[in-house]
């Protein structure tokens, strides 16, 4: 037997390649000469640094850089054998890193995602893979272009303030002094966001209130999202803030599709390309993915999901494993998957499920009753 696990992270429990060592494990205790190809996944957010350096034979470094308020942190990025820079932006311009209050947007910038860039660049990377989920900004990445060389200037001609509130005192943009390495980099973005940047649907009206925006400040920013895209296009034409995407990470999406040359896609779709996913699928026997929760969402197009996708392109079934099943999980059938499986064997605090060796043994036993199944059946 030939089997293809690719399951995401449980996160805050287990990581996606662990996933995938413990149904491996659960296989081979009753399939003891299976092939199991273990593959990482994740969907751009949080997890990806951690998926493709464990699972491609990377490394993880370390800059300090600044956080969303500017302060001077350690935050961590990968680097693959091609030397290929795997970026999450939360690691440094993330939610997380800041305690919430009212109008934290006003201030929070993407400056240090840029410096991350910036780091790897020094360290001779020209290729990028940058996960934006999960951002405490709506700055346009202005920051993060600022971080890079990027003229964000006021009237005074003087680098604009950190947040929303600079991205207020924008009239003029240049990049005379945008380091010269940026011109030989190529950025590829997992994003499944696909919010215009301004507007009804933008990122300040949509997005703001999950970042502790008002409503006044919502339309405040919002205006001046529409004056940052007009003074783009003076630097590039091209520019429309209509674009699908451009609103994701508070308009970090719009800076690196339109002054870094960005190529979008889903956080999946790039995950498959970049571990040559669809090619071991192509020859395995079955597929097994999952993650943390089945639910609705999943669906909707998540990693298992998109995983399935592949699968079914090639005739092969597919089962999931998951730590919790919620409602609407039923979809995932309608989706691909051809019966998913909860993990928990019984009655258990969050804390005790959560536990990282409860989990992997969980799973792992879980496993080997489902494949207890397939094997009384193939006989």
């Amino acid at each position: 037997m030939k089997a293809v696990i690719a399951m995401d992270s449980f996160k805050g429990s287990i990581s996606s390649i662990e996933a995938g060592n413990a149904v491996s494990e659960g296989i081979r205790r009753v399939f003891p000469d299976a092939d199991t190809i273990i593959k990482p996944v994740a969907d751009g957010g949080e997890g990806t640094v951690e998926a493709l350096v464990s699972g491609m034979n990377g490394q993880l470094c370390e800059a300090e850089v600044s956080n969303p308020l500017g302060k001077p942190i350690t935050a961590k990025y990968g680097v693959l054998p091609d030397n290929t820079a795997v970026i999450e932006m939360a690691a440094a311009s993330g939610l997380t890193l800041i305690p919430p209050f009212v109008d934290a947007p006003m201030h929070t910038t993407t400056y240090g995602t840029g410096e991350l860039i910036l780091d790897a660049i020094k360290r001779g990377c020209r290729n990028f893979i940058i996960g934006i989920g999960g951002s405490a900004t709506n700055d346009g990445g202005i920051g993060c272009l600022q971080a890079l060389g990027f003229g964000m200037l006021d009237d005074n001609g003087r680098q604009v303030g950190f947040g929303a509130k600079g991205l207020m005192q924008l009239v003029r943009i240049t990049d005379d002094n945008v380091i010269p390495e940026l011109k030989e980099c190529r950025f590829h973005v997992a994003c499944d966001v696909t919010n215009p940047l301004c507007g009804e649907n933008g990122c300040s009206v949509v997005f703001g209130p999950q970042k502790f925006v008002c409503g006044t400040s919502i339309v405040i920013m919002d205006i001046a999202m529409k004056n940052y895209a007009e003074l783009t296009k003076n630097y590039n034409p091209a520019a429309s803030p209509d674009t699908a995407g451009a609103g994701a990470a508070g308009g970090l999406g719009f800076a690196l599709m339109y002054y870094l040359g960005a190529e979008f896609e889903s956080g999946i779709d790039l995950m498959i390309r970049e571990t040559k996913l669809e090619a071991a699928i192509k020859d395995a026997d079955i597929v097994v993915t999952g993650e943390g929760c089945l639910d609705s969402q999943t669906a909707m197009g998540k990693a298992p999901v998109g995983i399935a996708r592949i699968a079914k392109k090639y005739g092969k079934p597919v089962i999931a494993f998951s730590g919790a099943v919620k409602s609407g999980a039923e979809l995932c059938n309608q989706n691909g998957i051809d019966a998913y499986f909860p993990v928990l064997r019984t009655v258990s605090t969050l804390e005790q499920a959560m536990d990282r060796t409860n989990a992997y043994r969980n799973l792992a036993d879980t496993a080997e009753q489902v494949f207890r199944t397939i094997k009384l059946f193939s006989k």
